[in-house]
């Protein structure tokens, strides 16, 4: 989860006419003056990313029928496919490559989306209405959505670009990853999220040892609350995984033969024969920051998902948001649910068809046979309310703030979930002593 970021400074009232009407086509640009000089294509609607959310916007835009030209730009090689599975099903190979699709290829051109791949936006000109990508190519909008989503974050210790360092965003990471487990018995894993937790149950459910380094005084520090975090540890320590905490690496170096050895402030050394490093994302947002988007972390948006910058919306893990879920802080949500529904606010803000984004946070990881599903945020609360044994492999942990239910995780107990996310919605007050009660259902309490 991002830490809060500024108030928008740009930000509008909810007012229908202040958004413009449909956009249905714009002219394309002017031919250069330069003889021969090839004339670059204009959208109606110009996507960059091809992720969940890009790939949502541009389903969504047809849907509420746009019929205005229509592309998405995204530096991956691949069709929009689904990012979750990579850490689970993927990385373990029980999911091929075809059914990690969002939609079958031959979806695209149907829909009139054109689908540029290999396509990295390097600026925008947002007076021109103009993108230019690495490879010198031109593409102009009358609406441009940046759905860019991040990129993994790296180490920033001596040895973090040894090829026995991985990181695991893509599609292409994990195949990089998987090709390696065949003679990779050690393994290191840098990061305690969930993105760490998930690869080390994956692999040591394939035989492998693993050791995970995580410089907080515990797991999950930046995202949920003590009981859960302890709860994991103990999961993940009794099928074997060595979970190092306070621990912060400060070098790798290559062995001999192959492999590479993990150096830690304390002292220790540990040799490995991959190291896999789950830290985090940079949110991919340099040209539209560059442009004059506002923003700190991620990009700054209003409760449609416009930038600052004219024309130009912003959607999915690089934007940042408030709402009532948020407590007024400004976040960025790394999540599919919040992917998907900002794809379809801001297509109905382009369509001339406003509403407001007040959806509630959700979100799962699948660890082992352990499936958590939490449903709002956890931060900020000032009570923590155990439903279940913690020691069991069922459970649901609730938060609250003042009294008021703010989240709840959910471990195999997918009713709580299921019923909280009401409760969250509403706002409710519920019983501590009837929220305690794992017989009780919570939409009695």
């Amino acid at each position: 989860m991002a830490d809060p970021d500024r108030s928008h400074p740009h930000s509008t009232g909810s007012t229908e006419q202040e958004f413009p009407g449909p956009v249905h086509s714009r002219p394309s640009a002017s031919p250069s003056s330069r003889a021969g000089a090839a004339i670059a294509p204009t959208h109606a609607c110009l996507i960059i990313g091809g992720g969940q959310a890009g790939a949502q916007a541009a389903l969504s835009l047809r849907q509420l029928g746009f019929t205005g030209s229509l592309a998405i730009l995204t530096e991956e090689t691949d069709p929009p496919y689904q990012r979750p599975p990579l850490s689970k099903a993927y990385l373990a190979g029980d999911q091929d490559a075809d059914s990690l699709m969002l939609r079958p290829a031959s979806l695209w051109p149907q829909r009139q989306i054109d689908l540029h791949l290999g396509a990295r936006v390097v600026a925008v000109d947002a007076e021109a209405h103009r993108v230019r990508t690495a490879a010198g190519q031109s593409f102009g909008y009358a609406r441009l959505i940046w759905a860019a989503g991040g990129h993994a974050r790296k180490l920033s210790c001596p040895g973090a670009d040894l090829p026995c360092v991985h990181t695991l965003r893509t599609r292409a990471d994990a195949d990089r990853i998987r090709a390696t487990l065949a003679t990779a018995s050690r393994i290191v894993i840098i990061g305690g999220g969930y993105i760490g937790l998930e690869v080390a149950a994956v692999l040591t459910s394939l035989g492998k040892k693993i050791t995970l380094v995580e410089m907080a005084d515990r797991l999950l520090a930046r995202v949920t609350g003590t009981a859960l975090a302890a709860f994991y540890a103990r999961q993940h320590r009794a099928r074997g995984v060595d979970i190092l905490l306070h621990a912060n690496v400060t070098g790798i170096t290559p062995r001999a033969g192959g492999g590479c050895t993990v150096h830690l402030g304390t002292g220790m050394a540990l040799p490995a024969d991959q190291v896999i490093v789950g830290i985090g994302i940079v949110p991919a947002v340099a040209p539209l920051r560059a442009a004059g988007a506002a923003g700190e972390n991620g990009v700054d948006i209003d409760p449609f998902c416009r930038t600052s910058l004219p024309d130009i919306y912003a959607i999915g893990d690089c934007a940042a948001h408030v709402s009532r879920f948020t407590d007024g802080a400004r976040r960025r949500l790394e999540s599919v649910q919040n992917a998907t529904d900002q794809a379809i606010i801001a297509a109905r803000s382009i369509l001339g068809q406003p509403v407001p984004y007040d959806a509630v946070p959700w979100f799962w990881s699948n660890q082992y046979d352990l499936t958590l599903q939490t449903v709002g945020l956890s931060q900020g609360a000032d009570t923590e309310i155990m439903r279940g044994d913690p020691h069991a492999d069922r459970l649901t942990i609730a938060y609250l703030r003042q009294g008021r239910l703010i989240a709840l995780d959910c471990v195999n107990t997918p009713r709580d979930f299921a019923q909280g996310k009401a409760l969250i919605a509403a706002a409710a007050r519920p019983d501590p002593r009837k929220l305690a009660d794992p017989e009780t259902p919570l939409k009695a309490s």
